[in-house]
C-alpha cells in the first residue's frame, strides 16, 4: 500500500515538473520567435517609399546636389531674415524699398536716375555687396548693425551708419552722398538694419564680410594678372575694363573695373587685399567661398592688375589722420613704417605686417 502510495506521488511531481519545463519552453519558443521578428522583419510601412525622381527642373541631378551640399555648408554661417517676418506693413514697404535701392541703386541715382540723376557711376550698391548684400562672404552687410556705431581709423572718428553709407556713395560709387534725411537713406538704413537684427550687438557673425586670403611671399604682379583677367574677366567685363550694360542702357550688368564709370582711388576696393579677397570667393560667377576658382596668386595678381589701371581720384587728404593706423595695403603715403608706396600697394605684405605688429607692441 506504502509502495502504491510512493509511486503516486513520484507520478504527481514528475507531471507537475513536466508540466513546468513544457510552460518554460513555450515561453522560451515564444520570446525566441519575438526577439526574430522585432531584429529581422522590417517594420511596417503606411506608404511605399520610392527613389528620387528629377524633376523638369534638374532636382536630383549632380548640379542640384552639389546646391544642396553648398545649403548645409552655409548653414553654419550668418544668413539673412526671412521677409514674410516682418508683420508691420509700413515698415515692410521701407525695407522694400531699401532693398530696391540696393540691387537697383542706378534707376535711382544713375545716368537717368529717378531720384537724384547723374549722381553716382551707374553701378548698383549689389555689385559690390553680392545678392542685395546677403552672400556668405560676399562682402555682405550681416554685422553692420551689430557693430555701427564704430570708431574707423580712415576718418579718425565714431562712424555711424548713415556715414558708412555715404562713405560708399562718395567712393565705390564715385558720387554724392545722401541727405540722412531723405527717405532713400532711411530705406537702405532699415534694410542693412533688418538684415542684421539677430546678430548680438557687438558680434559679428561669421560668414559676414568678406574671407580671408593667404598673403604671398612675392608682390603681386599687374603682368601676371593682366593674363588672368584676359582669361577669366574680360568675357564679362571687357577687355578695357568698361563692363557691360544692360539692353537698356540703363544699368551694368557686368561693372566696369577700371575707366571713368568704376570706383575711385579711396574706396575699399582699391586695396589690394580687399580685392583679392573678393575675387577669390567671388568671382568668376559662381564661384564661392567653398568652391573657389582662382588659386590665390591669381587672386593677388589679377587684383594687382585691376588697381593698375586708371580710374576716378579722390581728395583723400583727410583720411587716416593718424599715419600709423593706416592699413598695410593703403597704397598712399606717408607711412610711420619705412616703406614705400609701391610695397604698400602691391607687397609683399609680410614685412610691413611685421612692422606695423612690432609698433603697435611698443606702443
Amino acid at each position: 500500500m506504502k509502495e502504491q502510495e510512493e509511486i503516486e506521488k513520484t507520478a504527481s511531481v514528475i507531471l507537475k515538473l513536466s508540466n513546468t519545463i513544457a510552460i518554460a519552453v513555450v515561453l522560451l519558443l515564444i520570446t525566441f520567435l519575438v526577439l526574430i521578428f522585432d531584429v529581422h522583419l522590417p517594420e511596417k510601412k503606411t506608404t511605399d517609399i520610392k527613389p528620387p525622381q528629377a524633376d523638369s527642373n534638374g532636382l536630383f541631378t549632380e548640379s542640384a546636389r552639389e546646391e544642396f551640399k553648398q545649403k548645409l555648408v552655409n548653414a553654419q554661417f550668418w544668413h539673412a531674415p526671412d521677409f514674410s517676418e516682418i508683420e508691420n506693413e509700413n515698415k515692410k514697404d521701407l525695407i522694400a524699398y531699401g532693398k530696391d535701392l540696393i540691387v537697383n541703386t542706378s534707376l535711382y541715382f544713375g545716368e537717368t536716375g529717378t531720384v537724384f540723376a547723374k549722381s553716382t557711376n551707374g553701378l548698383n550698391c549689389q555689385n559690390c555687396h553680392l545678392e542685395a548684400g546677403t552672400k556668405v562672404f560676399g562682402n555682405n552687410y550681416g554685422s553692420v548693425a551689430s557693430t555701427y556705431p564704430k570708431y574707423r581709423a580712415r576718418s579718425g572718428e565714431i562712424e555711424n551708419l548713415y556715414k558708412r553709407v555715404n562713405d560708399c556713395f562718395e567712393r565705390s560709387l564715385n558720387g554724392k552722398s545722401l541727405d540722412t534725411n531723405s527717405k532713400e537713406m532711411q530705406a537702405i538704413s532699415a534694410y542693412i538694419q533688418w538684415i542684421g537684427k539677430d546678430v548680438e550687438k557687438g558680434k559679428k557673425a561669421a560668414g559676414s564680410g568678406l574671407k580671408d586670403i593667404s598673403f604671398l611671399d612675392r608682390a603681386a604682379e599687374p603682368a601676371l594678372g593682366n593674363k588672368v583677367y584676359a582669361e577669366k574677366c574680360q568675357s564679362c567685363h571687357q577687355k578695357d575694363g568698361s563692363g557691360l550694360m544692360n539692353a537698356d542702357k540703363t544699368a551694368f550688368t557686368y561693372p566696369p573695373l577700371w575707366g571713368p564709370k568704376s570706383y575711385n582711388d579711396g574706396a575699399g576696393l582699391f586695396r589690394l587685399s580687399n580685392f583679392a579677397k573678393y575675387v577669390k570667393y567671388n568671382m568668376p560667377l559662381g564661384a564661392s567661398h567653398t568652391s573657389a576658382q582662382l588659386s590665390d596668386e591669381e587672386a593677388w595678381d589679377v587684383a594687382a592688375y585691376v588697381n593698375s589701371q586708371t580710374r576716378p581720384e579722390k581728395d583723400i587728404s583727410k583720411d587716416w589722420p593718424n599715419i600709423e593706423e593706416k592699413p598695410f595695403d593703403h597704397p598712399f603715403g606717408p607711412f610711420s613704417d619705412g616703406f614705400d608706396e609701391h610695397q604698400h600697394k602691391y607687397g609683399p605684405f609680410k614685412a610691413i605686417i611685421a612692422k606695423k605688429t612690432s609698433q603697435t607692441q611698443k606702443s
